[in-house]
């Protein structure tokens, strides 16, 4: 993640491909102003850069919705030797469109293996912004909060 603007980042997704045809995803994200506890997030452009063979746009809210401990901690079958009395659980809805321009030879494949194979890279495209997203608006959630980070669980970890 680079940071562009005040609320704004560049997010280097990751590297995708399939059939010798790669792209590395850049996207400019912008985070609007806190709204209660709702955050939203929209694509913004990058100065300067020409999306190569695709073009994304990005509209998310994630919204910090306060969740008894316990409670959560039952219904995930967690064990904690110290519980908080609530924890904070990330809601996300997202609207992504992806559009993509592929060379010649791809398109000579069959389009159910374009579609499924373009299904799979876009299902690693939506877990790598999550992830990334998910801990940017924690951070600074915590931070303007004045609270510490708290440490992933270790089942979080190992879902990674």
């Amino acid at each position: 993640v680079e940071l562009l603007t005040d609320n704004g980042y560049i997010l280097t997704i990751g590297s995708f491909g399939a059939f010798g045809y790669k792209v590395e995803p850049k996207i400019g994200l912008e985070l609007l102003p806190q709204d209660e506890n709702s955050y939203q997030i929209r694509t913004i452009p990058i100065p300067n850069h020409v999306s190569p063979g695709y073009e994304l746009d990005f509209q998310a809210s994630q919204t910090l919705v306060e969740v008894p401990a316990r409670e959560y901690f039952q219904e995930h079958q967690l064990e904690s030797q110290s519980i908080p009395s609530a924890i904070t659980r990330v809601e996300w809805h997202l609207d992504l469109s992806v559009d993509m321009w592929f060379p010649k030879a791809i398109r000579k494949l069959p389009q159910s293996l374009i579609q499924r194979t373009g299904n799979g890279i876009l299902q690693q495209v939506v877990r790598q912004v999550s992830r990334r997203l998910t801990h940017k608006v924690q951070e600074d959630f915590h931070n303007s909060n004045g609270l510490p980070i708290p440490k992933q669980s270790q089942q979080r970890q190992n879902l990674r």
